[in-house]
């Protein structure tokens, strides 16, 4: 039976790079693997700013927990800042959670000892920095390069876009010495391959990374029973309150989750 993963664009579906970015996955993943890609009903069309990150994770969670409900073996909260990983793991129970991140991260620290994180733009890097600091690897980073550029940009002038992410690739392996490069948005996505083959070390794209590793997970979860802990951080709210408290009367698209 196929790997089920879904893949969650927490952004509005208005911004419809729902089909680029499954095209772009099917390319990428395992044959028996089976992806499928959504975005949000509503919302904002970019996470670039606290309060839009904030308004979008009632509706992702609610999409993580409905993947688990319908039998998926994964599900990816595909931004870069990895809005609402912690909540989602801690509201599931045996599904696997990843993001973009802390894949990127994760997988680039056994490739190099320094790793810089190529951003849209200056707004990007304290959130990222703070995420850095929480998956414990705030020693191995070596630099966040900026490019400035609006996340929805990245794909509309393929050939700029290149050259402002190979001018900071540049720096940071040149002046900050890092020895991986990991694109630090979602919408960078297609161009690590020449990229990797440009500068000669590991380009991480911010899409295959959390695909694979998803993967990987999977297969630890399902061979291994090695998945998300419940105890202490993901430990589950009571479902006893979320049913006293009647929140699926408040929260209507949290009907029938719990």
């Amino acid at each position: 039976m196929a790997n089920r993963i879904l893949w969650i664009n927490p952004v509005s579906e208005v911004v419809a790079f729902d089909r680029p970015v499954a095209e772009f996955i099917n390319s990428i993943k395992r044959s028996d693997t089976q992806v499928d890609v959504i975005s949000l009903k509503r919302g904002p069309m970019h996470l670039n700013y606290y309060y839009y990150n904030a308004l979008i994770l009632g509706d992702t969670l609610h999409q993580v927990k409905r993947a688990e409900k319908e039998g998926y073996d994964a599900a990816i909260i595909g931004c870069f800042y990895d809005p609402g990983l912690r909540e989602a793991r801690e509201i599931t129970n045996r599904i696997v959670i990843a993001a973009p991140a802390e894949a990127s991260i994760l997988i680039a620290a056994g490739l190099g000892h320094r790793f810089s994180i190529i951003v849209a733009s200056d707004k990007c890097i304290p959130k990222m920095y703070e995420n850095v600091v929480n998956y414990g690897l705030i020693n191995r980073l070596a630099s966040f390069e900026s490019v400035d550029l609006e996340v929805n940009d990245f794909q509309k002038d393929k050939t700029e876009t290149m050259r402002r992410i190979h001018k900071a690739a540049e720096r940071a392996i040149h002046e900050k010495f890092a020895e991986v490069i990991i694109l630090g948005c979602t919408m960078e996505f297609g161009f690590y391959k020449e990229l990797q083959e440009e500068l000669k070390i590991p380009v991480i794209d911010a899409i295959v990374a959390p695909i694979k590793y998803a993967e990987f997970m999977i297969e630890l979860r399902k061979n291994f029973g090695w998945g998300h802990s419940k105890i202490c951080s993901y430990k589950s709210p009571p479902i006893s309150e979320i049913k006293e408290w009647k929140l699926s009367d408040q929260y209507p698209d949290m009907k029938g989750l719990w």
